[in-house]
């Protein structure tokens, strides 16, 4: 019997732990979803449990499995780019969605009114060919009162994933996904010094023309911070 997962994201959930929680709680409750910490077994568990803070949002994560045993037919839902392209080319027969295309779909979701709002979206390079993705995302926004702004460089055509373009990558990336990590990233993830990333970010960011800019990936808002933008992740606007 095929299965649907929810892949919570070590990362993500290292920078938002609260919001993750919230996230989790949704997939379970609204689809009963199987949520699990990452893409791979035993990633770095004690690194990102140590990240978490002490009590309920430690104990919470420290209860989930650290991955799940996925099988041809099911359906694994993300907010992280890296597990969704990790899943793609290790696990075929598995089908790989966004959390944003689960939550577009679901007509109860309680939707804030962001009316008169108008940002930027930024595309990441990690889901450039997810087109369903991109297409919730501005779905989302566009049912929150949003107005959206495009960039020239937007959707397929991105280059951009903040400063973790312009840093070694971690070494099951390429090992484990080389159609993104190898094949589709030459002259990426070459090392560049802290000052370097900071000045690659501002002039990256001088670009945009609104005082707003939400992205769905948390290294590219990383990036957008450390260039001195006035970013959202889109799940601080949803949750």
């Amino acid at each position: 019997m095929s299965r649907s997962w929810y892949i919570a994201s070590c990362v993500f959930t290292s920078q938002f732990p609260e919001l993750s929680l919230r996230i989790r709680e949704y997939v379970q409750r609204r689809f009963g979803m199987a949520a699990v910490r990452c893409c791979v077994p035993r990633y770095k568990l004690r690194d990102f449990e140590d990240r978490m803070p002490e009590g309920e949002l430690r104990e919470a994560w420290q209860a989930l499995p650290d991955c799940g045993d996925f099988q041809p037919g099911d359906d694994v839902y993300s907010l992280c780019h890296n597990c969704n392209n990790i899943i793609g080319e290790t696990r075929p027969g598995v089908r790989v969605h966004s959390l944003w295309e689960l939550i577009d779909a679901d007509d109860a979701f309680p939707l804030p009114d962001l009316t008169g709002l108008t940002a930027t979206v930024q595309d990441c390079w990690r889901s450039r060919d997810r087109r369903a993705e991109q297409d919730a995302v501005r779905s989302l926004l566009s049912k929150m009162g949003v107005n959206v702004v495009e960039l020239p460089e937007n959707r397929e055509r991105t280059r951009f994933c903040g400063a973790s373009l312009y840093r070694p990558q971690p070494p099951r990336n390429p090992k484990l996904a080389p159609r993104y990590y190898v094949d589709g990233a030459q002259g990426l993830f070459q090392p560049h010094t802290g000052d370097e990333q900071r000045a690659l970010m501002a002039d990256y960011c001088a670009q945009l023309k609104t005082d707003a800019v939400i992205c769905y990936c948390h290294y590219c808002l990383e990036g957008l911070k450390l260039g001195g933008a006035n970013a959202k992740h889109i799940a601080e606007l949803l949750f």
